[in-house]
C-alpha cells in the first residue's frame, strides 16, 4: 500500500471517529481504542501519528482563530476527539509494538539454525531486556509458534510452543505455594533446606507439576541429590520439557525474589533470603549446564541462564560485595557449584555486571581455598569496576584481595591493598568499604607480625581492628561487622588473651549466622575452638569445633581440616571413651544446628582427616 492511500485511509479512519464523537455515539475511550486497533496496520504507526499531528495542528489553529462561538464549541468537541485518539493511539502503539516484538520474536525462533533456536528463545525471553515478556505476551508467542508449526510443518516449534503453555500452567499452580513450605515447620531460619525429601521447597512445589521430567527434577532438589548426575541421565529429553522447566523456574525464582523483596518489616531478612535466591538458581542452572554438558545445546542453554540470573542480581542494591554468599543453602548439591559460575562469563565483554559478579566469584573461590582462583577473579574484576567507574566495586575488590593474600601468607601485599582501600573508601565516603578496610588493615598487620621472629607491637593494628567494628556497628552492617569481630579474635589469639579472644569470636558468630554467612560462621567455630583448647576447656573446644569443622565441610572449605587437626589431637587426649562422653554433653545443641545427620558424621569427618593428614 503506498504512503499516499495509506494517508487516505488514515485521514477517513480518524474523520470516522472524530464525527462518531460529535454524534454522540462514542460511548467510551475503549471503544476508539478498538477502532485504531482494527483500522491501523501494523508497522505503518508512523504514517498514522503524521496525519494525526497534522488534524491536531489544523483543529488547534481553527480553535484559537475562531470567533463564532457556535463555530469555535464544534472546533473544540473536534480537538477533545482529537486528543482522546491521540492518548488511546499510545496504548494502541504500545500493543502493536509488543505484537510486533512477539511476531519478530517468531519469526526469530522459526528460521535460526537448529543449534542456534533454543539460544534464541532464551534471548527473546530474557528478564533483563528493557521490555520482558509477561506471561500474556509469551502466550501469544507460543500461539505464533504453533501457527508456524502448522505452516511450516516444523515440529521443533510445536515443541516450543508446548513448553511455554506448560511453563506458564505450571507457575500457575506454583504460585498458590510460593511460600507456603515456610510454615509447615517450626523452622530456625527461613531458607532452601529441610529434611531430605520430606519437606522444604523443593517437595512442596515438585507436587505441582505432572510431567515426569519436571517433577523428577525437584525431587533430585528435595533429596539433595546432584543435578550433575540427574542433567546427565536426561541429556535426551525432549524440548518442551526443558521449556517447561525453564520457565517454571524462572517464574518461582522471580515470584520469590519479588515476594523477599517486598518484606519492609525486615528488610534485612528479606534482602537476605533475595541473595539466597539469586544464588541458589543461578547455582542449580549451572550444575545442569555441567550435567547436559557445554558441548550441547541444552548445556549452553543452562550457562545462558545463568548469565541471566547473574546479571540480574547484578544491578540490585543488596547485590553482596562483601560475601554472605552461602545464606541458606543447603545440601551436598552445593558443593564445589561455585566453581562452574566462571563459565558463561568467559562470554560477556568488560562490563560492571561482569565486575560484581567475578566479585562474588572470587569470594567463593577464596571459601573453597582456591587462593589463586580467587586473586584471578578480583584482580579482572578491580581493572573492569575501575573502567566501569564502579567505586564500591573497586574498593571492595581491594578488600577481598588483600584478605586472600592473607592466606596465601603475602602480607606485604595485603596490607598495600588494602591500604588502598581505605584511602579510597574516605575519599569516596563509603563508610562499608571504609570498616572492611579497616579491618582487613589491622587483620594483615597482626598475621605479618605474628610470623615475624621480632617482637612485635600489635596495639596500633587492634586499633585499626577497632576502629573498623566501631564504624560497621554504627551503619549496622553486619557482614563488616562479623568480619571484624573475627579479626578481632582471631588477633587476640595470636596475642594470646584468649579471654578476649572468646567474646568477640562468640560475638562475631551470632553476627555471622544473623547475615547468614556460613564461612564467617565456620571460621569463628573454628577459631573458638583454638581459644577454648588454650585455655584447657576441652569440652567447649569440642563442642564449636564440631561445628565449625561440619559447616566448613559442607560448603567444601578447605578450611575444615583446621578443627578436624584440633579434635583428632582432643581425641587422643582423652581417649575414645573420653572424647564421646564430651562430645555427647552437647548433643542436643549440635543436632538444633546441624540435625542428627550432621551429628553422627563428626565421627566419620575426623577419620577422613586422620587418612588424609
Amino acid at each position: 500500500m503506498s504512503e499516499l492511500s495509506l494517508r487516505d485511509k488514515y485521514l477517513a479512519l480518524i474523520d470516522e471517529i472524530v464525527q462518531t464523537t460529535l454524534k454522540g455515539k462514542i460511548s467510551s475511550q475503549a471503544q476508539v481504542y478498538q477502532m485504531l486497533l482494527k483500522g491501523v496496520t501494523v508497522g505503518t504507526g508512523e504514517v498514522f501519528e503524521l496525519v494525526l499531528s497534522e488534524n491536531l495542528d489544523a483543529t488547534q489553529q481553527r480553535v484559537d482563530a475562531q470567533t463564532d462561538e457556535l463555530k469555535k464549541a464544534k472546533a473544540t468537541r473536534s480537538l477533545r476527539a482529537l486528543k482522546t485518539i491521540q492518548t488511546q493511539w499510545k496504548q494502541v502503539e504500545e500493543q502493536n509494538k509488543a505484537t510486533e516484538s512477539i511476531l519478530s520474536a517468531a519469526r526469530e525462533i522459526t528460521t535460526a539454525p537448529e543449534n542456534e533456536r533454543l539460544a534464541i528463545f532464551l534471548s527473546v525471553t530474557d528478564p533483563n531486556r528493557k521490555h520482558p515478556l509477561n506471561q500474556k505476551q509469551l502466550q501469544q508467542l507460543a500461539k505464533s509458534l504453533q501457527k508456524n508449526a502448522e505452516t511450516f510443518k516444523l515440529d521443533y516449534l510445536s515443541e516450543f510452543s508446548q513448553g511455554i503453555t506448560r511453563g506458564i500452567s505450571c507457575w500457575g499452580k506454583l504460585q498458590q505455594h510460593l511460600i507456603s513450605w515456610m510454615y509447615e515447620q517450626n523452622r530456625a531460619s527461613i531458607g532452601f533446606g529441610g529434611i531430605p525429601g520430606e519437606n522444604g521447597p523443593w517437595a512442596t512445589w515438585g507436587k505441582q507439576f505432572d510431567g515426569e521430567f519436571s517433577k523428577g527434577f525437584f525431587s533430585t532438589l528435595a533429596k539433595q541429590e546432584s543435578p550433575v548426575e540427574f542433567a546427565q541421565n536426561h541429556r535426551s529429553i525432549g524440548l518442551s520439557d526443558l521449556v517447561e522447566l525453564t520457565l517454571s523456574l524462572q517464574f518461582l525464582q522471580r515470584g520469590l525474589v519479588n515476594w523477599f523483596d517486598q518484606q519492609a518489616y525486615n528488610v534485612k531478612a528479606g534482602s537476605n533470603l533475595s541473595i539466597s535466591t539469586f544464588l541458589t538458581f543461578s547455582i542449580i542452572w549451572s550444575q545442569l549446564g555441567n550435567g547436559f554438558g557445554s558441548d550441547t545445546s541444552y548445556g549452553s542453554a543452562a550457562w545462558q541462564i545463568v548469565l541471566q540470573i547473574l546479571r540480574n542480581f547484578s544491578q540490585r542494591p543488596y547485590f553482596p560485595l562483601y560475601g554472605g554468599i552461602f545464606a541458606s543453602f543447603s545440601g551436598d548439591y552445593l558443593k564445589d557449584a561455585l566453581s562452574y559460575l566462571d563459565e558463561p562469563l568467559q562470554r560477556v565483554e568488560g562490563t560492571q555486571e561482569k565486575a560484581r559478579i567475578l566479585t562474588i566469584l572470587g569470594y567463593s573461590q577464596r571459601a573453597l581455598g582456591q587462593y589463586d582462583n580467587s586473586v584471578n577473579f578480583h584482580q579482572e574484576a578491580l581493572e573492569i569496576a575501575r573502567n566501569a567507574e564502579d567505586k564500591a566495586c573497586e574498593i571492595a575488590n581491594l578488600n577481598h584481595l588483600s584478605r586472600t593474600y592473607v592466606d596465601q601468607k603475602n602480607y606485604t601485599e595485603a596490607i598495600n591493598n588494602s591500604q588502598r582501600a581505605l584511602i579510597l573508601s574516605r575519599q569516596a565516603g563509603d563508610k562499608i568499604s571504609e570498616a572492611n578496610a579497616l579491618a582487613n588493615l589491622g587483620y594483615s598487620e597482626v598475621m605479618q607480625a605474628q610470623e615475624s621472629d621480632e617482637e612485635a607491637d600489635y596495639e596500633m593494628s587492634i586499633n585499626y581492628l577497632k576502629q573498623g567494628l566501631n564504624l560497621s556497628d554504627k551503619l549496622g552492617d553486619l557482614q563488616s561487622k562479623g568480619l571484624c569481630l573475627s579479626s578481632l579474635g582471631i588477633a587476640y589469639i595470636v596475642t594470646q588473651e584468649p579471654d578476649k579472644a572468646i567474646k568477640n569470636l562468640e560475638e562475631g558468630f551470632k553476627t555471622a549466622q544473623t547475615s547468614g554467612d556460613l564461612y564467617l560462621q565456620g571460621l569463628n567455630l573454628s577459631n573458638l575452638a583454638e581459644a577454648n583448647y588454650s585455655l584447657a576447656n576441652f569440652e567447649r573446644a569440642i563442642y564449636t569445633a564440631s561445628l565449625g569443622m561440619y559447616i566448613l565441610n559442607q560448603i567444601a572449605s578447605r578450611e575444615w581440616y583446621k578443627p578436624a587437626k584440633l579434635l583428632s589431637i582432643l581425641q587422643n587426649q582423652l581417649g575414645e571413651a573420653g572424647f564421646k562422653q564430651s562430645l555427647g554433653k552437647n548433643r542436643p545443641k549440635m543436632i538444633s544446628f546441624i540435625g542428627v545427620d550432621g551429628y553422627d558424621y563428626i565421627p566419620e569427618l575426623i577419620e577422613e582427616y586422620r587418612r588424609n593428614s
